[in-house]
């Protein structure tokens, strides 16, 4: 579900199985991921105490995503990505809540917060990375239409599961003081990213009323909010709740080069299924597990998802996958489901981002050989 990178190795004999193939074990941080371990397992722990596991499974969602935040650096810090990113899925999540109740305003929804996403791919890899989280909890978000009262109180729930692991993070590695620094900035990088809100609007809108669109971000983010766009009205003909993976993967999968879309999409789509079949036989061998097993599975998964996040992105997905049927099965919702669902989900959005980036290419090239022909008449 979420953002790798990986430096593809000079002279790898298969450009596009990077991804998939290529295993680099000396960034394994198993050791050092067990930090954020404590505020997933708080969440979950509190959710099944109280007897209300969806609210801990919601919180613990929350407290997940923002702990990948850690991996992430924004201005020499590894906070400030898990702050921003703990508001931006709140948000995200209650407005795609709110906007599940139509397709109209979903479909509206998912290509704006793409567009969104695309503009920030020339920003540092800290602002990119939250700005596609925030575009997959809206994803997220809409597979549960609820009020705005309700959806309030979900998005709570994410804020809260995120707030724990800020703090038992700043804790346990000693940065209460820079956590301090960041709240107290917090108000001038609200400014400041409005004013570059603003000047990147006005620069877009120059630049398509003078027909300049290869010199910014502007294709990427286009190409990026139509796929969604597509995406997502596909996502709700689904007969099934699950659908949103659809969008999610495309997001996911679709990068600015062809080859790291055809990487990614590979690794992905491989990750998931491996996944899901080894979740589905694991559910299978045991009937009626109870909420402390499947707590246990889904912390050890998500832990062994932060830690091979950048060892390799088929072996992270896999994990994830595993996680994620885990996660939901203690909500009560079916395992096998979840696994079948998400391999189908995720094989038709990584070959729509796929369909997508090989259209754009062939219209780019075959532009100059009709301008050309046009000339020559």
């Amino acid at each position: 579900m979420f953002a790798h990178s990986q430096v593809e190795p000079v002279g790898h004999p298969l450009p596009m199985l990077t991804d998939s193939s290529l295993f680099e074990w000396t960034k394994l941080s198993l050791r050092a991921d067990a930090v954020f371990m404590l505020a997933i397992a708080v969440c979950l722990g509190i959710g099944i105490a109280a007897g209300h596991p969806a609210a801990g499974l919601i919180a613990a969602s929350g407290a997940m995503t923002v702990g990948l935040g850690a991996k992430q650096n924004i201005d020499d810090s590894r906070l400030r990505p898990m702050i921003f990113v703990a508001m931006g899925i709140a948000f995200s999540t209650f407005a795609g809540m709110v906007a599940g109740h139509t397709r109209f305003s979903l479909v509206l929804a998912a290509a704006l917060w793409g567009f969104g996403y695309g503009l920030l791919a020339s920003r540092p890899a800290g602002y990119f990375w939250v700005g596609q989280q925030c575009v997959i909890y809206l994803l997220v978000g809409s597979a549960f239409p609820f009020s705005p009262r309700e959806a309030a109180i979900r998005a709570g729930l994410m804020l809260a599961g995120g707030a724990v692991q800020i703090v038992c993070t700043s804790v346990l590695l000693r940065l209460l003081g820079e956590m301090r620094r960041d709240l107290l900035d917090l108000a001038r990088y609200v400014r400041t990213e409005e004013l570059l809100l603003r000047a990147a609007v006005a620069q877009t809108t120059s630049d398509v009323r003078e027909g300049r669109f290869g010199s910014n971000d502007l294709p990427y983010a286009l190409r990026v909010a139509m796929t969604l766009a597509v995406s997502t009205f596909i996502y709700t003909q689904m007969p099934f709740q699950s659908g949103y993976w659809i969008p999610m993967t495309a997001l996911l999968v679709l990068k600015p080069g062809l080859t790291d879309t055809v990487n990614r999409a590979i690794a992905r789509t491989l990750g998931t299924m491996l996944g899901a079949i080894l979740a589905s036989f694991w559910l299978a061998q045991i009937v009626h597990p109870s909420l402390t097993v499947l707590a246990v599975c889904t912390l050890l998964c998500i832990w062994l998802a932060y830690g091979t996040l950048n060892v390799n992105y088929a072996l992270f997905s896999v994990f994830l996958t595993g996680y994620i049927v885990f996660l939901l099965s203690l909500a009560g919702i079916s395992g096998m489901e979840i696994a079948k669902h998400r391999a189908l989900c995720t094989a038709i959005g990584g070959a729509l981002a796929l369909a997508v980036r090989i259209t754009m290419i062939h219209h780019r090239l075959r532009r100059p050989r009709v301008e050309h022909t046009a000339d020559a008449a």
